[in-house]
């Protein structure tokens, strides 16, 4: 199989990667506006060349979309008008606005919406990495609106990275990784932005740094020219899953205004039932 991936990043690059691991791939055809990025995969052997866009999609039988949400619908919708056969698929973080855009195209059927549920607080393909994807999900949105041949070819592909499948709407998808994805890294830039602010010195935040803290603010790492597009993207269900947030950190304010530490306890005791959910 001959796979064309545009925009060789994180997950890009590390998709590369497995697919050429795993001899999923037979050849693997990069697409990347940036010269610096195209080096460094070619360094990496991450992908065998570069190509123009129509020479690439013209060569691929799989043609993977992993830049930001907000550069994907444009690219889409000219990836989708140049193909015949081939097959399209993305990576990306929000699915309903993505879907809508190519509503009613002739090749639609060709297009299989997914993500996969990995991912780092780092970007670029110098974070690429063989250690991810397996033994996490990987979701395909609205299947029955793409060709049955098509769904089947992700299908495998997933399946050989070792992931497990989910399946559901778009407008689920997006309301999901609201509350699973999206809030924990606006949780995480809003605590390490509180900290910055309340705390000036630099070397006692580094001294102090506990697991907990590393691990709670791991996520304010992440490249906002990714994140800001999804958080447009999905805006309401984020500021549905963001005015709960902000609720429940008033429950916790006027706890300690009041004193009232026995409801404080409740609240800590009702938030240790995730364990049940993740263990």
């Amino acid at each position: 199989m001959v796979v064309a991936i545009i925009g060789v990043g994180l997950i890009g690059g590390s998709l590369a990667l497995k697919l050429k691991e795993l001899r999923i791939a037979q050849h693997l055809i990069g697409v990347e506006q940036s010269e610096s990025n195209q080096k460094i995969a070619l360094e990496r052997q991450l992908v065998d060349e570069f190509l123009p866009l129509e020479e690439a999609i013209e060569k691929a039988d799989l043609i993977i979309l992993a830049i930001p949400v907000n550069s994907t619908i444009a690219m889409l919708q000219k990836v989708i008008t140049l193909i015949s056969k081939q097959v399209v698929m993305d990576v990306g973080s929000t699915k309903k606005e993505i879907l809508e855009a190519i509503k009613g195209h002739p090749n639609r059927k060709r297009f299989v919406a997914t993500h996969p549920m990995w991912g780092t607080e780092f970007s670029g393909p110098t974070a690429a990495t063989a250690d991810s994807f397996a033994n996490k999900a990987a979701v395909i949105c609205s299947a029955e609106e793409s060709d049955k041949d098509a769904v089947e070819m992700v299908e495998q592909i997933y399946t050989q990275l070792g992931m497990h499948l989910m399946y559901m709407d778009a407008a689920a998808h997006d309301v999901h990784t609201a509350y699973i994805s999206h809030i924990s890294h606006i949780t995480s830039f809003a605590l390490a932005n509180t900290v910055l602010e309340k705390e000036k010195e630099e070397n006692t935040i580094f001294e102090l740094a506990s697991g907990g803290f590393e691990s709670t603010v791991r996520l304010a790492k992440s490249n906002p020219e990714m994140w800001v597009p999804i958080f447009k993207q999905n805006r309401e269900n984020v500021l549905d899953v963001l005015n709960e947030h902000i609720s429940q950190l008033r429950k916790i304010k006027s706890c300690l205004e009041k004193e009232n530490y026995e409801y404080l306890k409740e609240l800590i005791v009702h938030a240790n039932d995730i364990k049940r959910i993740l263990k």
